[in-house]
């Protein structure tokens, strides 16, 4: 079962421009459309309503929605299936940096 009360670690979409630097694997839970009208380089789409059947890697996984509320859940689900997981907070509404896509 998946405890949505435990902790996640979270970071700021500053320190996230930072870490984008090293490889890293983040994954956008937003919808294919949101992730089309503009997405960080590097993240990958994985829409929240497939969270449950994410079997990446067990590395470190970095996740963003757009305002921080799917990502928050989408990292507890992770967590709960043994990932190490970090949530960005305030996702692409407080993200600053470049994106692809979009208009």
């Amino acid at each position: 079962m998946i405890n949505l009360f435990q902790k996640v670690p979270s970071i700021s979409t500053e320190k996230l421009a930072e870490k984008l630097a090293e490889p890293i694997t983040l994954l956008d839970v937003r919808t294919p459309d949101e992730y089309r009208d503009g997405h960080i380089a590097k993240a990958i789409s994985y829409p929240f309503e497939k969270i449950k059947r994410y079997q990446g890697k067990k590395e470190e996984l970095y996740i963003i929605c757009q305002g921080g509320v799917r990502s928050k859940k989408a990292a507890k689900i992770l967590k709960g299936k043994g990932y190490e997981v970090v949530n960005v907070r305030g996702g692409m509404n407080q993200w600053h940096g470049p994106v692809k896509g979009g208009k």
